[in-house]
């Protein structure tokens, strides 16, 4: 059977002035062949030859083989550049002529032209080739990365009640658990991570923060910014809320009060009458 979205090998079963119309063998009837148009087709084919093709959908909605390589097939993930946005979607460029349809009710976030989105191929009811940018179901759950490991990946969805989910290199399955959640995590971000844990069932439970002690580091950097901000006067202390400390900061408050707790003994702030205080000099 020809399948829809896929490479495949097949026949050359008859030539004609436009194509050649392919099978699975000599044998296949009319409605089992699909042609390959006249431009995309070897000069000297001939009937018999086996050629390998991708078969989608033309302008027509009839199916239809090519030659060229797709960036991906159906079940596969890529990432894909918006070509074109219209009222009933955006539509990608994924190496062919015809450009792939990502329905709104697909899109975890509305895309713009020339931006750049992680999506699986997939085919709908209608029986027509779509991209969805809910690609977890196509993530795969085999990565080569262990406790400890720092990895890149890409924010696809985020959820109130699980946490942030991640494709390790655009291709495997990964979250941001809720409670390791702080500041702003955006869908399309790229960033690095620290895998916590590697589950029974091969996906990677991640931190956006690094081993404490480098992490201490970066986080007291970070609120010395923010002091700089405040013209070196933060007007409030490590006894504030946490909501606070998260809008202001985007940590949490332990991490806040370790930062603290480092620059004190670093004497680079000072802590007086409710406010911290940066020490020059």
């Amino acid at each position: 059977m020809i399948e829809l979205g896929k490479k495949q090998k097949l026949e050359v079963v008859k030539i004609v002035d436009f194509g050649v119309y392919l099978g699975e063998s000599q044998e296949a009837a009319q409605n089992e062949r699909v042609l390959l148009p006249k431009k995309q087709a070897p000069q000297d084919v001939k009937p018999g030859d086996v050629l390998s093709v991708f078969v989608y959908k033309d302008s027509m909605d009839r199916p239809i083989a090519t030659t060229r390589e797709p960036l991906l097939c159906v079940g596969e993930t890529a990432v894909l550049k918006v070509a074109q946005n219209t009222r009933m979607g955006a539509f990608l460029d994924w190496g062919l002529e015809k450009d792939l349809m990502l329905p709104f009710r697909e899109q975890t976030m509305r895309v713009r032209e020339g931006q750049e989105c992680l999506v699986a191929l997939y085919v709908d009811k209608s029986q027509r080739l779509c991209a969805t940018m809910k690609v977890y179901p196509y993530l795969a759950q085999n990565s080569p990365y262990g406790i400890g490991d720092m990895v890149q990946g890409r924010i696809y969805e985020t959820s109130d009640n699980f946490g942030v989910f991640v494709a390790v290199d655009d291709k495997y399955s990964a979250l941001i658990p809720k409670q390791e959640v702080h500041g702003t995590f955006k869908v399309g971000e790229v960033r690095q991570f620290r895998v916590t844990e590697v589950k029974e069932d091969g996906k990677l439970n991640l931190s956006p923060k690094q081993k404490a002690y480098l992490q201490i580091e970066e986080d007291s950097r970070h609120v010395m910014e923010v002091i700089d901000e405040f013209a070196g006067v933060l007007p409030f202390d490590d006894k504030t809320t946490p909501q606070v400390i998260e809008r202001e900061f985007g940590l949490s408050k332990a991490a806040f009060k370790r930062a603290v707790g480092h620059l004190l003994k670093e004497r680079k702030v000072k802590i007086q009458d409710g406010r911290i205080y940066r020490i020059n000099g």
